[in-house]
């Protein structure tokens, strides 16, 4: 890469290194969290209890000089606790717009599947147009602006899950995981006190320039052909071409071609360089697709999940 580009690392580098402070271990975990910030895309956190979801998010949000929210997402929430609501003045005998906390550069919607699909319907526009729309006048969200929300894979109990609709307005679905017994190990001892504090290294600025650097790193054609290819052969009747039978009933979108192409360039600048390799597409295409791909009732039936789907899909499909 040119100098200049190679300059724009060491904001992330030091974005990297103060989170590290608390997460321990989570490498993939970070660098995705990195490149959402950099496309300006959202991020959907699945994991079970105690393996810091909301701290990881939080800790990314005091390395950071930007506003940051934080909704917990219960069955009695209101979509105008999220977005806000018009407050009449009988004085003046008019409504004033009221904003709610989803006007924030990072807003943290945690266990967001406890909340009813009025409320989740709620950060539709929020996540697709950035603006919020009280009354008859609409308000932009603050640059950059991300939706980080998490949730329980186990306790579906009384819960909403997320409609298809708004699962494909996140860019990234990652699967948090228990950590080895070394890494355990050091959280105990940070747990003791040594811990060491974070401190804010970028703003909102620094990660508005550094998402148009990602934007202008080289993609060739034929990278792009392929990861057109990698789309279109989940949609349905393609499938039969590389599983020899249908296990997907819908696919993904060009909304996912699209996440691809982004996503390639912002992990291409995270290495270092000026141009994508199809290692940068294959890397993220699980992340990129789990969330964009519903399974036949058969599938499910014997035991087959999306990332089963993904793998057999980039064996099948020819790299360039």
């Amino acid at each position: 890469m040119t100098q200049a580009s190679s300059s724009h690392l060491q904001p992330l580098q030091d974005l990297l290194r103060e989170c590290r402070k608390v997460i321990v271990g989570q490498p993939h975990l970070l660098e995705r969290l990195v490149l959402a910030l950099l496309c300006r895309g959202h991020v959907l956190l699945e994991g079970l209890p105690g393996l810091a979801k909301t701290r990881t998010i939080k800790t990314l949000a005091n390395a950071s000089r930007m506003d940051f929210r934080r909704i917990q997402f219960t069955p009695d929430l209101l979509p105008s606790d999220v977005v806000g609501t018009l407050v009449f003045d009988p004085r003046n005998l008019t409504f004033t717009p009221k904003k709610g906390p989803v006007f924030a550069n990072l807003l943290l919607a945690d266990e967001i599947n406890r909340a009813p699909s009025k409320v989740q319907a709620a950060l539709l526009e929020a996540m697709e147009e950035r603006q919020v729309t009280l009354g008859e006048d609409s308000f932009p969200l603050p640059e950059p602006f991300l939706v980080l929300a998490t949730q329980n894979p186990l306790e579906q109990e009384g819960t909403f899950p997320l409609p298809e609709a708004q699962m494909d307005r996140f860019l990234f679905k990652l699967k948090i995981t228990y950590p080895n017994a070394s890494e355990e190990v050091e959280v105990l001892r940070r747990a003791d006190g040594r811990e060491e504090a974070v401190q804010p290294v970028v703003d909102a600025a620094t990660v508005l320039q550094l998402g148009q650097s990602a934007a202008r790193v080289r993609l060739d054609d034929a990278i792009r052909e392929y990861i057109v290819r990698l789309v279109q052969a989940t949609r349905p009747d393609h499938g039969k071409a590389w599983k020899g039978r249908e296990l997907l009933r819908c696919g993904a979108s060009p909304r996912a071609s699209l996440s691809l192409q982004s996503a390639s360039k912002a992990l291409a600048l995270v290495k270092g360089r000026d141009h994508v390799l199809p290692d940068d597409v294959i890397s993220l295409a699980p992340d990129v697709l789990r969330h964009r791909l519903l399974l036949t009732f058969e599938a499910e039936a014997d035991g087959v999940n999306t990332d089963d789907v993904i793998r057999a899909l980039l064996g099948a499909v020819p790299r360039p």
